[in-house]
């Protein structure tokens, strides 16, 4: 579980702006929030929403918890030894030179830790790791460039693995290529973390993107092994197609099955391609469609249910940037109320995401689907970066009208539009 995330220098995020998970204090909402049984006192969100004006950071403060992630799991094994490390940071010259820092403090089996890294574009200038197995601090390493410090408690080949990390490279990547036993726990944390995230970045260049192809692969392996058990969705992850189907079906757009159909060609040099076709139910009968005939909002559904399941199954952090888009308000207020929900999220799993639908908030026709703890607001201050804070800090009123305000804005992070018009000029007669 994501407890705190912290960053500085990345996008249009200038200075450091920290993202936090844990409950606030002192709430009558407070008590709906059932203790989660993993070894802390404090209380942890399963759900963060972040709200902001167009091009206010929203969507950096999710790319840049993305680029940690795959920093961890991508440094060693795919970037290139040598070549400029995929960070993006703040536009303005003086902020280009100074590094940019990334910091996550999260649960895992039941140990709390804390990960960091600053890095350059030519090299990591600094990385640590701190756990907390019984309740007190442990250093297991610092790094400062390429120089290393080893607390007692981290046994291993430490010595060895400091020697094949690269100057761009983390210390945590290598260890786990290496097979170090105490580091993979940690290493996993971020592994599992999954993300959707629309902006396209240097640092997700060469991964495998293409969810629709990804799909049409899993569900060809279970037609072909001709049941409907649990299958291998990367690597060491499972995933039970029933569920899959379920969840389809539960969205009420008219899908009760789907198959992958292999492209047939005439050349036989060419690589077979696979297409996931949709069987439709009506009154008139059955039907099957390719899926790139299907609606943006259904495509966008079937993208997302994998990653969705997949954290719910294994208590991980989903990344999703404008959950809402192309989807039904219903279908993204189901969403979130699942990851709320702790008997349909046992294993605590967390959503994090950006949004513009305030039907969240709640209206005067429904009840708030997230908590107040749990919304976040982006803006951008005088200098042009990201401020990210919570709404809290307003300390709205029990039987406020979240919603209304945040439209208002009274609670800011909402775009100023002048004399916004796009009506044509009406020409003089004169």
């Amino acid at each position: 579980m994501l407890i705190e995330f912290r960053v500085s220098n990345h996008r249009s995020i200038r200075e450091e702006q920290v993202l936090t998970m844990t409950a606030a204090s002192g709430r009558g909402e407070d008590n709906d929030l059932r203790p989660r049984d993993v070894g802390l006192s404090e209380k942890i969100l399963p759900v963060a929403a972040i709200y902001g004006a167009n091009a206010s950071g929203k969507s950096n403060v999710l790319s840049a918890l993305a680029f940690l992630r795959d920093a961890v799991v991508y440094s060693q094994r795919m970037w290139a030894p040598g070549e400029i490390i995929p960070r993006e940071p703040f536009a303005w010259q003086q902020k280009r030179d100074e590094p940019s820092v990334y910091e996550v403090t999260f649960l895992q089996d039941d140990v709390k830790y804390e990960f960091g890294i600053a890095c350059t574009d030519e090299a990591i200038v600094e990385e640590w790791l701190y756990a907390w197995p019984h309740g007190k601090k442990q250093t297991w390493y610092e790094r400062d460039e390429q120089k290393f410090k080893f607390g007692p408690n981290l046994v291993g080949a430490n010595k060895l693995i400091e020697e094949a990390t690269r100057p761009d490279g983390l210390f945590l990547s290598t260890a786990v290529q290496l097979q170090h036993p105490q580091l993979r726990s940690v290493y996993d944390w971020f592994w599992r973390m999954d993300s959707m995230i629309n902006q396209s970045t240097r640092h997700t260049r060469g991964r495998v993107t293409n969810r629709e192809t990804h799909l049409a692969n899993l569900i060809q392996s279970q037609t072909q092994a001709r049941q409907r058990t649990l299958f291998e969705v990367d690597d060491h992850r499972h995933f039970d197609l029933d569920r899959l189907q379920e969840l389809i079906q539960s969205a009420d757009v008219g899908i009760v099955d789907f198959r992958v159909a292999i492209q047939s060609d005439q050349d036989r040099n060419s690589q077979r391609s696979t297409r996931i076709q949709l069987r439709h139910q009506s009154t008139s009968g059955d039907a099957w469609l390719p899926l790139e005939e299907e609606s943006r909002g259904t495509r966008t559904l079937l993208n997302l249910a994998v990653p969705i399941l997949d954290a719910i199954d294994h208590g991980s952090v989903l990344l999703v940037d404008e959950l809402e888009a192309s989807l039904h308000p219903k279908i993204a207020e189901s969403i979130v109320r699942q990851f709320n929900d702790p008997e349909t999220n046992p294993n605590n799993a967390q959503l994090i995401f950006t949004t513009h639908d305030t039907n969240l908030l709640g209206t005067t026709l429904g009840d708030p689907v997230v908590r107040r703890d749990e919304v976040w607001l982006t803006e951008k201050d005088d200098e042009g970066g990201t401020v990210l804070y919570p709404l809290t800090d307003f300390t709205p009123r029990k039987e406020e009208n979240l919603e209304r305000g945040y439209l208002q804005g009274r609670y800011s992070a909402v775009p100023f539009l002048g004399n916004f018009s796009i009506a044509p000029e009406v020409p003089s007669h004169e």
